[in-house]
């Protein structure tokens, strides 16, 4: 019956993830379906504006020709009609002086016939036939005006789509996800000269596999890529998974995206659990400062959770959808223990995190606890809590502590400190942010789940999650083969 029992939740199992697969894909296709009819319209619309754009070329170099012609034909018409004026005028004079020439010959007077003659020699003179050219100022040839659009047309006539850029291809094999930043590679199927650039896009997801139409993230867009390969930096790894497509384009137009591929980064995410900071201590979203006025005015026999509404300028009591640790809310700690854990246990694995002290900062501790750590515990001073303390206050120190012994270390104090926990592999290390510099690690045997743990006393700090564990620390941990044996005094307490 059991086996039974067994077997036929792998079958709902089995049905149930494909369902949410066929779903995905529903989705998928409707969206694909609604993308067509949409895109198919708005190329519609292109085309029909490239036509009018050229329609409206064509009939603006048509009037301009048009009118070149005319400017022609009427510069050589004004021309021609002066001539042909002027020609009728001379003409009409001619004929006038050769009949008055013919009269000339009939006069038998010999003085008389000598002055006539000398009259017609002077107005041949002056006749204005002698003094006109006989060749046209112009031709009634107007081929220099004539076009050939043979060319033209024919390029009309081979008017197509645009060339579209081939899909690209994402080489996974390639695709590195290392300190925050993803590096991706991808390869065009064809050889292809036109291409001018890509478009990368990338988006954050909890889901593995394809992508979903409907997620709870926009893709975010880099454009203008030049190369085949480009890599996102200065990531926060605050979801498991990252979408990630391509897509070529040329001067004119775009081509599909590449098939989209999921690459793994996740990262250890955690915020400070408001619901176990001291009263003096304000929790804000990645932050906690010191707030000297949070416990003031308040009994200690109402400190607990029936204090509610008390109207005091208590610390943020922020809601979070993890589980507060253990006698969580507002006599967590109490005392001088100024402490705020984090709102996340690590159980298991590498984890990294990175902690800011704000300026002027007095006091503070950052490191490890057990999450049973008492209310009036201070981070160091016991067997289930590992720190680096930091004082600035009467006398600077900068110490590794556990179980109320301190080791002082002999470096400056970093503006961030970088802190990895392998639980499995017995170890906490203190690095400086920037540099990766080992500061200082501690050695043991972890018996029980830890919590971020957090010690602020004049100031404040902020925190930085959601890193992966940087490629310098991976490295640094697997040639270091055990721990300098200055650190032995502190590590051989450690349970």
């Amino acid at each position: 019956m059991d086996s039974q029992k067994e077997a036929l939740q792998r079958i709902i199992t089995t049905l149930a993830n494909k369902n949410e697969e066929l779903h995905n894909f529903i989705e998928t296709l409707s969206h694909l379906l609604a993308g067509v009819q949409g895109n198919s319209s708005q190329v519609v619309s292109d085309l029909e504006e490239e036509f009018d754009t050229l329609f409206a070329i064509l009939e603006e170099a048509k009037e301009s020709m048009t009118n070149t012609i005319k400017q022609e034909q009427a510069r050589k018409s004004h021309e021609l009609q002066n001539q042909l004026t002027q020609s009728t005028n001379a003409l009409e004079s001619a004929e006038e002086l050769l009949e008055f020439a013919n009269h000339a010959l009939d006069i038998k007077d010999e003085e008389e016939f000598a002055k006539a003659a000398k009259q017609i020699k002077d107005r041949v003179t002056m006749a204005p036939a002698f003094r006109l050219t006989m060749k046209p100022k112009a031709t009634d040839n107007m081929t220099h005006l004539m076009v050939d659009f043979s060319q033209e047309r024919q390029l009309l006539q081979g008017l197509r789509f645009l060339p579209v850029p081939r899909a690209p291809e994402i080489e996974v094999q390639d695709c590195m996800v290392v300190d925050n930043a993803v590096t991706v590679v991808w390869r065009m199927p064809v050889e292809d000269s036109k291409i001018d650039h890509y478009i990368l896009e990338y988006r954050k997801t909890n889901h593995e596999g394809l992508p979903r139409v409907k997620d709870e993230r926009c893709w975010e867009l880099v454009d203008n890529i030049k190369n085949t390969e480009y890599t996102l930096t200065g990531l926060k790894f605050d979801s498991k998974f990252m979408n990630i497509r391509v897509r070529a384009c040329n001067k004119a137009a775009a081509g599909d995206y590449s098939d989209p591929v999921t690459l793994e980064t996740r990262a250890f995410n955690f915020d400070f659990d408001s619901s176990s900071s001291h009263l003096n201590l304000k929790v804000e979203e990645g932050s906690v400062e010191w707030d000297p006025q949070g416990g003031k005015g308040l009994d200690s026999k109402v400190k607990g959770k029936e204090n509610k509404g008390s109207g005091t300028p208590s610390p943020k009591r922020g809601s979070t959808t993890r589980s507060p640790a253990p006698r969580g809310g507002r006599d967590r700690f109490t005392g001088e223990s100024y402490t705020v854990l984090g709102d996340t246990s690590i159980d298991s694995g590498q984890h990294y995190w990175e902690v800011k002290a704000l300026k002027d900062c007095k006091s503070y501790s950052v490191g490890v606890a057990y999450k049973n750590l008492g209310k009036f515990d201070q981070l160091g001073k016991t067997n289930t809590t590992w720190c680096i303390h930091v004082n600035n206050w009467l006398q600077n120190s900068f110490a590794a502590k556990h179980n109320n012994k301190a080791k002082s270390l002999d470096m400056p104090v970093p503006e961030r400190i970088g802190l990895y926990c392998d639980l499995d592999g017995g170890q906490l290390s203190f690095y400086n942010a920037e540099s990766k510099q080992l500061l200082h690690s501690f050695k043991t045997k972890f018996t029980q789940p830890v919590v971020p743990a957090f010690m602020v006393w004049c100031g404040g700090l902020s925190l930085s999650t959601g890193l992966q564990v940087p490629s310098a620390v991976k490295s640094f941990q697997k040639t270091e083969n055990g721990l300098a044996g200055s650190n032995s005094s502190l590590n051989s307490m450690a349970h």
